[in-house]
């Protein structure tokens, strides 16, 4: 395997480790070094982690997403030989996704939102992250490309709430849930700095809709049905949260491992 792909792995191993923690602490209040600390290779266990009041059915689907995703931090290590793989230091506490919400909906919200109090406000943002994986692996390698191909099932939940039973209200906001998702998908663009990529699961402009035909969007593509792509810097603008692939913070609060991010932060 030639460098650039090797180094493609390594970057990747960051949002495996990420997924994995948050969907296993979540479901279960307990992460990766509960299942094979040896993955982990030292690197430290996530800040504010817990496990989320979820609905039993919730819960199983999100500790099936944490299993797979040690499947798939496996895969890659073993892509790269093991060599140069370490778990970074990941904040999983209330208090970033607090921050990330409030900058969506453009104020301090008087209410601080807690994505572990219950289902809806979990799902809301456990949707930001396989998207983020996904469209920044299109044309990656194969391997990427397959172990990353099941991650649209979060959007199938959260349409169930948007449509299927009539628009469910995000208590105390005010906000339903295809509201929220239409100002994360935002938040997303502006942070990525790339145009339109993200898209809320309900798209009333006519010209997002797949075939110009339905308002619902659970398949997140362009006007050709195909993935959107995005490069490194982008998904760093957005897990970071800070608009910029030089600056970390958010979700790395010390930045993601390996050549590819730690040489945009100058490290």
């Amino acid at each position: 395997m030639v460098a650039p792909d090797v180094e493609v792995f390594r970057f990747a191993s960051n949002f495996e480790y990420l997924e994995g923690e948050f969907y296993l602490n979540s479901a279960l209040g307990r992460g990766i070094d509960s299942i094979n600390p040896s993955l982990a290779f030292g690197g430290p266990p996530p800040i504010g982690a817990q496990k989320a009041n979820l609905d039993p059915i919730y819960a199983n689907i999100f500790e099936e997403f944490g299993y797979k995703e040690i499947g798939q931090l496996r895969a890659v290590i073993e892509a790269v030989g093991g060599r140069d793989i370490k778990r970074p230091l990941l904040n999983l506490s209330k208090e970033v996704f607090s921050y990330m919400i409030d900058k969506a909906v453009g104020f301090k919200l008087s209410s601080r939102f807690d994505s572990y109090a219950n289902s809806i406000n979990f799902l809301i943002t456990a949707s930001v992250f396989p998207y983020a994986g996904l469209v920044g692996l299109v044309g990656a390698t194969p391997l990427l490309l397959f172990i990353q191909s099941r991650k649209r099932l979060d959007r199938v939940v959260l349409y169930e709430h948007c449509c299927t039973k009539g628009p469910t209200i995000v208590v105390p906001y005010n906000l339903t849930v295809a509201e929220f998702t239409n100002l994360t998908s935002t938040l997303a663009n502006q942070l990525g700095r790339c145009g339109l990529k993200d898209e809320g699961i309900i798209v009333p402009q006519s010209s997002l809709r797949v075939e110009n035909q339905t308002e619902s969007n659970i398949l997140v593509a362009d006007v050709s049905s195909l993935s959107y792509s995005r490069i490194v810097q982008e998904i760093l603008r957005i897990l970071y949260g800070t608009s910029s692939e030089n600056m970390s913070g958010a979700f790395f609060s010390e930045g993601a491992n390996g050549l590819i991010a730690r040489s945009l932060l100058g490290l």
